[in-house]
């Protein structure tokens, strides 16, 4: 095992890493940036190493300065936890040649899956269901030509995609050649690489993907589904583990899916194979994570298993201990992904000083959370501050929990997801899991846009009349009859104030 390993990452998940390496006695050190220094990650970490200015390419994705931090001090192993350098095959690549072991997959398997047409080539190859389109990148005129023989409306992608980037829905052939000229533009700036093929669009689809697990010796299980169809541009907000859609049958089929993608591309390490399903519950291919998923603790909730963990283990080259037979998925698991974004303005970012904090607790609640009381959330990275993953014996009792749990979960200074959450745990359609990835755009946007300012202003409004009904009348009676003007808001504001939590 590992003596000291390099978590090169910051945030909620730099935290997760560090405590799996503290819990296995594993003595661990992280990274940071200038606006990173007084973070969370860098408190936890027996060392912490400065590598840069704020902006990302000078310093998370600097992969030199990062191999060199490695080597300073005295690292075995790289955790990059997800985000950032955790699919680059250069820095696997790198990690190689410095005599590192890089704690995911093998560089070639991030190579392949990295590239969407070759994963979906190596999924058909496999016999793993594949969602009709092309397997090779088109120019703008191959673009056209193909999505007319398909027929609208069509999903333009990027290449070396992830994430939502270069990535456009098209749903008639005036709107193709703008979609075209922004997905490239788009995926140029993210990935550098702005090739674009074409996927048929499936209406209405649940995202659906299946956690693995595979050893350096090719063995490997399948720890369950999880349910991301809750999605924003893309990006997914909450998760759910087991899906309400799936039984056994289902479920057994998609995780023997899943591995044999995994092994025809060479696969080690903790992964994660997604797939979509359309309205008849038929299940498609639709890439390969090749990580650690942000999720991923739905699945330790219901199945008792540290993927972390496991995933250390199957770097330093020790055979997996859990058979497929073994893996058991009891009772009910939600993440919510907490944001500091606006859910009420298209979910803009929020950056500032966090200057109050309080966390839910109580059964069945864990928290993943990689900030503070008085700690900044800077604008540089991306926007999520932690998870809250809530466990119930049934969908039921873990919805009715996430609910009390949100209620608890109180961040003061930014904006945050979690109205977004708690408006969601009360949406009937979710209640009942009848559900799409469209779920945001044709259900929440329609129903709750611009519901916050008039909601806090009616409740402003009614709690005013209440106070001065109920309190402030009958006191200010005798001052105003000697001619003196009383301000309800003035003597009873901070009453007003405690009474809505507005103080």
């Amino acid at each position: 095992m590992f003596k000291k390993i390099l978590v090169a990452n910051r945030s909620e998940i730099a935290v997760r890493l560090l405590r799996a390496c503290r819990e296995m006695g594993i003595t661990c050190a992280t990274v940071f940036s200038d606006v990173d220094r007084d973070a969370l990650h860098v408190r936890y970490a027996d060392e912490a190493y400065h590598i840069g200015p704020a902006p990302a390419r000078e310093s998370y994705l600097n992969i030199e300065k990062i191999i060199d931090v490695a080597k300073k001090a005295g690292c075995d192993a790289i955790h990059p936890g997800y985000g950032f350098l955790a699919e680059n095959a250069e820095f696997a690549a790198r990690c190689e040649e410095e005599g590192i072991v890089f704690i995911g997959p093998p560089k070639e398997a991030i190579v392949a899956m990295g590239n969407k047409t070759v994963a979906r080539q190596t999924a058909k190859e496999a016999g793993a269901p594949v969602i009709p389109g092309t397997l090779e990148p088109l120019d703008d005129e191959g673009i056209m030509v193909k999505a007319r023989e398909m027929g609208y409306p069509v999903m333009l992608k990027a290449v070396s995609g992830g994430g939502g980037k270069g990535m456009r829905l098209v749903e008639s052939e005036d709107e193709m050649a703008s979609a075209i000229r922004m997905a490239r533009s788009e995926a140029k700036s993210a990935f550098d690489d702005d090739s674009l093929y074409l996927e048929k669009y499936i209406e209405n689809p649940r995202h659906v993907e299946m956690q693995i697990l595979v050893d350096r010796d090719g063995n490997g299980i399948y720890l369950g589904e999880r349910e991301c169809s809750i999605q924003r541009r893309h990006q997914k907000v909450i998760e759910e583990a087991p899906s309400v859609l799936i039984d056994e049958d289902l479920r057994r089929r998609m995780g023997e899916a899943a591995l044999k993608v995994a092994r025809a591309a060479g696969y080690y390490s903790a992964g994660t194979v997604e797939f979509l399903m359309d309205r008849d519950k038929n299940f498609y291919f639709l890439e390969v994570n090749t990580r650690l998923q942000v999720e991923h603790p739905v699945t330790e909730m219901v199945t008792g298993i540290d993927i972390v963990k496991e995933m250390i283990k199957i770097a330093a080259g020790e055979p997996l201990t859990i058979a497929q037979d073994e893996v058991r998925m009891r009772g009910h698991a939600i993440e919510c992904r907490i944001y500091a974004e606006d859910p009420y303005n298209n979910f803009l970012p929020s950056p500032g000083t966090i200057w109050g904090l309080r966390l839910p607790g109580g059964p069945g609640v864990r928290v993943d959370i990689g900030v503070f009381e008085g700690a900044v959330v800077p604008m540089e990275y991306d926007p999520i501050i932690g998870k809250l993953i809530v466990w119930g014996k049934d969908r039921r009792e873990a919805v009715e929990r996430t609910r009390r749990a949100l209620s608890e979960f109180v961040v003061k200074g930014i904006k945050t997801t979690i109205p977004f959450h708690e408006r969601v745990m009360d949406n009937p359609l979710f209640l009942e899991g009848n559900f799409d990835t469209t779920f945001i755009d044709t259900v929440f946007k329609k129903m709750e846009e611009g519901r916050e300012p008039l909601y806090l202003d009616v409740a402003l409004a009614t709690t005013a009349v209440h106070v001065y009904l109920e309190e402030m009348a009958p006191k200010a009676a005798a001052p105003a009859a000697r001619g003196q003007a009383i301000s309800p808001w003035k003597l009873y504001g901070r009453k007003l104030q405690m009474r809505t939590g507005l103080c």
